[in-house]
């Protein structure tokens, strides 16, 4: 790949293997500093639920030394990280016996549908309406108009939802506010099951676009802004070359690498977001399953999610950072 030494390679990918231990380090320790016991816990929401529990102490008992949770903290790490290292989550505390990568395997693909699709039109509007504010040749109309699609920038994810809930689904019922489909909709590749997912996404995506597009436009923005003076725009316009070429092929294209940049590192927001978003919506995705882990002190769920999260963004910035070269010929990380 152009631009590219195998030490700077070596380099980034033990930085990328840093990043994932620290962060599988993190995610064992803070759940493990919050009071409480996961199997008692358990116990109690059994007998909440009518559950007659009988001989409590011994079944706590049993529970923690199936689970390893009576072993000094030093051997449940060492356990901890030799099984991620072999892709091994463990078993769900709460869901047992499914295991960790069985419920993430359900719930996986609702997220990837739904960030995928949020995300990307995002970052499509985000920089566009940046680019159009920060470009001189925009109309003075358009400039006016456009700072209003940012309203809603500083209103947090989850406030927005409660206005989605209660204006779409509560006033105009014209969404489904809660789920990922309709009851009695048989599950598969079929008209009426995805006709069914799509309406309930709606006004999740639509709390992730709205909340999220203000910061990329606001980014892309000043970019275009600091892009207006470089003298290669000055010799295009000398050139006579239309405003919309000038436009597209000189400002956006050179101002958008630090908004790709930028979009990576918030990945991890983005996610933080939508796991909120997902919790208000009851959808089954990964972040409300990380919702009721959390609620259930589910130590093995809670790492396994946590963790794939992690792993995800930093593969992500992993990634962009090694196609730089290629998106700008002017990166380069050989010496010189």
């Amino acid at each position: 790949m152009r631009g590219l030494t195998k030490e700077y390679l070596l380099r980034r990918f033990l930085l990328f293997i840093l990043t994932l231990w620290l962060g599988a380090t993190i995610l064992f320790i803070l759940p493990r500093l919050a009071p409480g016991d996961p199997v008692q816990a358990m116990v109690a929401r059994m007998r909440q639920q009518g559950t007659r529990v009988q001989d409590s102490a011994s079944i706590i008992a049993a529970w923690r030394a199936r689970f390893g949770l009576d072993d000094p903290l030093p051997v449940q790490y060492l356990r901890y990280i030799s099984n991620l290292a072999r892709g091994d989550m463990g078993y769900s505390l709460t869901y047992f016996p499914a295991t960790v990568g069985e419920l993430i395997g359900r719930a996986l693909p609702w997220t990837i549908g739904l960030l995928t699709f949020a995300t990307i039109i995002a970052f499509v509007l985000g920089t566009i309406i940046g680019a159009l504010m920060g470009w001189r040749g925009t109309p003075s109309a358009v400039k006016n108009i456009l700072p209003f699609s940012l309203v809603f920038t500083s209103i947090p994810s989850f406030m927005f939802s409660i206005l989605l809930i209660y204006l779409f689904g509560f006033a105009l019922k014209w969404f489904p506010i809660t789920g990922g489909y309709d009851r009695g909709v048989e599950v598969g590749w079929n008209w009426e099951f995805i006709s069914s997912a799509i309406q309930h996404s709606i006004l999740p995506a639509i709390s992730i676009i709205v909340v999220s597009m203000g910061f990329v436009a606001l980014g892309m923005r000043g970019m275009m802004i600091t892009v207006a003076n470089e003298d290669y725009l000055v010799l295009a316009k000398i050139k006579g070359l239309r405003s919309s070429w000038i436009f597209w092929r000189y400002a956006v294209r050179n101002s958008i690498l630090p908004q790709i940049t930028a979009f990576a590192l918030g990945l991890g927001s983005i996610v933080a977001g939508a796991t909120i978003v997902e919790t208000m919506f009851s959808y089954p995705g990964m972040g409300h399953l990380m919702y009721q882990a959390i609620s259930s002190q589910d130590y093995a769920l809670i790492g396994g999610i946590g963790f794939l999260l992690i792993a995800t963004t930093a593969t992500a910035v992993f990634v962009l950072d090694l196609i730089y070269p290629m998106i700008d010929p002017r990166i380069t990380y050989k010496k010189k």
